[in-house]
């Protein structure tokens, strides 16, 4: 163990190089965008706006020592066998134990830790092996680590600075990493830490879910280089926990028929019938035990097979003076611990590990904070209470944020971050905002001709009353099934669905026949693949007898959600050859003009109509332009999925100038790769959709890209850019490619200071753009508010440009990312996200549902091959037909493409 403090000096800090990435090194080889001009201008009116921005000051002087740390368990005689590497929870306890038994030579407000390999210390430490023992609370349970502690790097905060200034263009990530470690150093200590979010260790009365889980209030923090230098963005969050309660308390309120049991209302039969939901509800939760003294956490492996009064086992004589003798469970608490069993009859709970049984009656254990509870398993009532608590109004929220920031255990207390010499501003960042105006919408009127329409000024809603689609679908050839005919609460009201749904749609210019056929099931089918097929098959085969024309539609009217709403897409689409539209039978009773309009939109622009356009073309083009925009994202399984495909999906718009159809490509690609593997062909593929209904290439192209963060902005730019270039010119056709990331998932929030500046809600109003102050200093980016948040408090999308061949202003890309938003065909509002980015979002989630349907008929490997995928006969025909009567026709389908097979088709206006 070295022990040696080096001097200061001796690190040699002027010439040392920092990691920060040098502007040849490969993977950091992105160029960004640099700001055509110093912002946009064009505005209906200006608004002030506070953002949870919080300017942080530090010392440029200072160097922040970078040491990678190792933890390895010493091994035994007995544990020379166990190769489960260190906990996260045990490496920060073994890493307080050293600092602890060292004080003189670890500073403990002088150094960092992010609970994993990284110390971060503004003092020279130590470096080398140091044993630490640790004791779970049991004198005779010592373990025994190594301490492996190596001075990786030391950062220089004068490099920041320069990036901040602009003299340096690449992105010191190694010192932003070690400065956000110090910002949560204080909020690890005191609170829970889920990825980047604290969250605090009570909840309130009223944040109780029940079913032993409670709503914890915390927030997410990061650190962003801005405009205005460097800046804390603090959010409020809430996180779902199974509460710290007893496991008996808990499963009394999680399992029904478990209090009954404890309370001896119910025999031995009650018992076996519980034993599977009581064994589903603790498998692999953490407990800590009150029968001994000791903080060690035990993971559940299961029950006993017996119950408490009915088990024994052999001990043995520590001294080896008597031979082993049996001994009962209850008894052995008795004489070991003096606890006397109060709940004899039923299971105990196995702790133990490596097949070693340790029984723990369950009356002694309680479940161990910070365990999250999946949202999707929560009952509809504790989600509806939980999207309460989590959607603050707007004056709610800000308040919240200020608070938490302020607090003893939020990021500003303690002295760790005075230690570095960093100072956070307690107030939020003030700026002005702009409005900018929205588009003029074109319908038809009832008698053919063209209606230009205004958006309302609060909402940018607008009214279908009186208004008939821009170009409607006549609905020939359709059938209903009744899936909530065995319901007795929610049962569909069939004669008045169809009249009310035949009214609305002629309203809105579309002729609608009486349905060709009317089946009537239950929800069960749902849940059975073959049941389904045969109930499609038979459906159509009777349409087919009545009428020579095939089925255009088939909507299906569900009691309520079910999970085999996968398998019916799946069935219909891939096996049948026709599409569907579902819908509950709880709306459809009730009339709601609203509900029927909705209904409307999505049917036409299934049937390959068009619902809105825009009066003007698309700002920033040229007459003479023929553009093309484009879509890509990429939906990921569960995080704990390591065998299903990723679904990549790219959509284009094949019409112009009203860019409001689209066409889209879907591909399965390896397990969580974010990058889009067949992302040049795809587009290929989509440019000879453009290509065969406009007679001309597109020579201008606009890609937006979701779903990736900014360390993967070189992934896009140098690989996927590189991939479409490669794939799509020639010698005489190289298009102009601008791409854009569009950013949702990101903390910053917009508030109003003055509350009269926005609408009902509170919320900025559509179409606030900021792109100054808290932007990146030099790069072209802005945010956008493009909806109206009617819930919570809006989160604006962020829009970051890597690539511009186009040379878009800021006004022109703002407001051509704004009128896109108004393109949206099953909604009369505009959305949250440019709307190609919103398809391809959509269309890869249908992969999704497909990918499950398949995965719960056939192996999991056969969710990546193609032909589970591969679309009907019937529905490739039809696209073909439709495509040489009239070029425009293809324009209202998508396609879903795989390894260059044209697999799916879906519209994804409607999924």
């Amino acid at each position: 163990m070295d022990l040696g403090i080096p001097d200061i000096k001796s690190l040699n800090i002027s010439d040392q190089q920092s990691s920060s990435p040098s502007p040849g090194d490969a993977e950091y080889s992105y160029l960004s965008i640099e700001r055509p001009d110093s912002g946009g201008t064009h505005t209906v009116r200006s608004i002030s706006i506070l953002v949870n921005h919080f300017r942080i000051t530090f010392n440029p002087e200072t160097a922040i020592m970078h040491y990678q740390v190792g933890i390895r368990r010493k091994m035994s005689y007995k544990t020379r066998f166990i190769k489960k590497p260190v906990s996260k929870d045990d490496q920060r306890k073994i890493k307080d134990k050293m600092f602890s038994d060292f004080p003189d030579i670890f500073p403990t407000h002088t150094s960092c830790y992010d609970g994993e390999k990284n110390i971060y210390s503004v003092n020279t430490l130590p470096t080398g092996e140091f044993e630490v023992n640790l004791s779970d609370g049991e004198e005779k349970k010592m373990r025994s680590y190594t301490v492996t502690l190596k001075l990786l790097n030391v950062l220089k905060l004068s490099k920041l600075v320069e990036y901040l200034s602009g003299t340096i263009l690449y992105n010191p990530r190694d010192i932003l990493q070690a400065m956000d470690v110090v910002m949560k150093e204080n909020p690890s200590r005191h609170r829970v830490s889920v990825g980047r979010s604290s969250y605090s260790r009570e909840f309130k009365r009223e944040d109780d879910l029940h079913c032993g889980v409670a709503a914890f209030k915390g927030f997410q923090q990061s650190i962003k280089p801005t405009a205005q230098g460097l800046a804390l963005c603090l959010d409020y969050s809430v996180m779902p926990f199974r509460k710290r309660i007893s496991v008996l308390d808990f499963l009394q309120e999680h399992v029904w028929g478990f209090k009954e049991l404890l309370t001896g209302n119910s025999g031995r039969n009650e018992l076996k019938l519980l034993r599977r939901p009581v064994t589903k509800a603790l498998r692999h939760l953490k407990v800590t035990v009150i029968h001994r003294a000791t903080k060690q956490k035990f993971t559940i492996a299961g029950l006993s097979d017996f119950n408490a009064r009915d088990l024994s086992f052999a001990i043995e004589d520590p001294e080896g003076k008597h031979p082993p003798r049996e001994i009962g469970l209850v008894s052995y608490f008795r004489e070991k611990y003096n606890k006397e069993i109060t709940y004899k009859d039923i299971p105990c709970l196995d702790l133990g590990k490596n097949n070693r049984k340790n029984y723990v009656p369950m009356e002694f254990c309680i479940l161990a904070e910070g365990q999250r509870y999946p949202k999707d398993d929560l009952d509809k009532n504790a989600r509806q209470l939980l999207k309460n608590i989590s959607l603050a109004q707007p004056k709610q929220r800000k308040n919240v944020i200020c608070e938490m920031l302020r607090a003893e255990d939020g990021p500003c207390g303690g002295d760790f971050i005075r230690t570095f010499g960093i100072g956070v501003d307690q107030n939020m960042t003030s700026l002005e905002g702009r409005v900018i105006e929205p588009p003029e919408l074109k319908f038809n009127t009832p008698a053919g001709s063209i209606n230009s329409v205004r958006v309302d000024n609060e909402k940018c809603r607008w009214s279908l009353a009186g208004k008939s689609l821009v170009e409607g679908r006549s609905v020939e050839q359709w059938a209903l099934i009744d899936f909530s005919s065995r319901d007795r609460s929610n049962k569909l009201n069939a004669e008045f669905f169809i009249r009310n749904l035949r009214g609305r749609l002629s309203n809105l210019g579309i002729s609608m026949k009486e349905p060709l056929v009317h089946y009537t099931t239950d929800m069960h089918v749902f849940s059975n693949i073959s049941s389904l097929h045969e109930l499609l098959h038979g459906l159509v085969g009777e349409a087919h007898r009545k009428s020579n024309d095939p089925l255009q539609i088939i909507i299906c009217v569900m009691a309520g959600k079910h999970q085999g709403y996968k398998n019916l897409k799946w069935v219909s689409e891939t096996q049948i050859g026709v599409v569907t539209q579902c819908c509950l039978s709880s709306h459809a009773n009730k009339g709601d003009d609203q509900f029927f309009a909705n209904l409307a939109l999505k049917i036409n622009a299934k049937l390959g109509g068009s619902n809105v356009e825009l009066i003007e073309r698309l700002p920033g083009f040229a007459d003479a332009d023929h553009v093309m925009i484009v879509g890509a994202d990429v939906n990921h399984p569960g995080s704990l999925n390591t065998q299903c495909p990723s679904i990549a999906a790219v959509v284009a718009t094949v019409n112009w100038p009203a860019a409001n159809r689209y066409s889209a490509r879907v591909s399965p690609q390896e397990n969580r790769k974010e990058k889009i593997l067949s992302f040049g062909g795809m587009c290929l593929d989509l440019i000879k959709s453009y290509t065969r209904v406009n007679k001309v290439k597109p020579n201008k192209i606009v890609v937006f890209r979701d779903g990736v963060s900014e360390g993967q902005f070189n992934m896009v730019a140098n690989e996927e850019l590189r991939d479409l270039k490669r794939a799509i010119y020639e010698d005489d056709y190289q298009p102009t490619i601008t791409l854009v990331v569009a950013q949702k998932r990101h903390q910053t929030r917009l508030f109003l200071e003055d509350e009269r500046d926005g609408g009902s809600s509170g919320n900025v109003p559509p179409g606030t753009v900021v792109d100054t102050i808290i932007v990146h200093a030099s790069e072209f980016d802005f945010y956008l508010c493009s909806h109206f948040g009617s819930l919570g408090t809006s989160r604006p999308t962020h829009y970051h440009v890597i690539h511009d061949e186009n040379h878009f202003t800021s006004d022109k890309l703002q407001k051509l990312i704004y009128h896109l938003c108004f393109t949206f065909a099953r909604c009369t509002k505009p959305v949250a996200l440019v709307t190609p980015v919103y398809y391809a979002d959509l269309v890869a989630y249908r992969g999704r549902l497909f990918q499950e349907a398949v995965k719960s008929t056939s192996p999991s490997a056969a969710s990546f091959d193609e032909k589970f995928y591969k679309l009907h006969h019937q529905l490739e025909n039809q696209m073909k037909l439709r495509a040489l009567r009239v070029r425009s026709e293809v324009l209202g389908t998508t396609q879903l493409y795989c390894k260059g097979v044209l697999v799916l088709r879906i519209n994804p206006t409607v999924l």
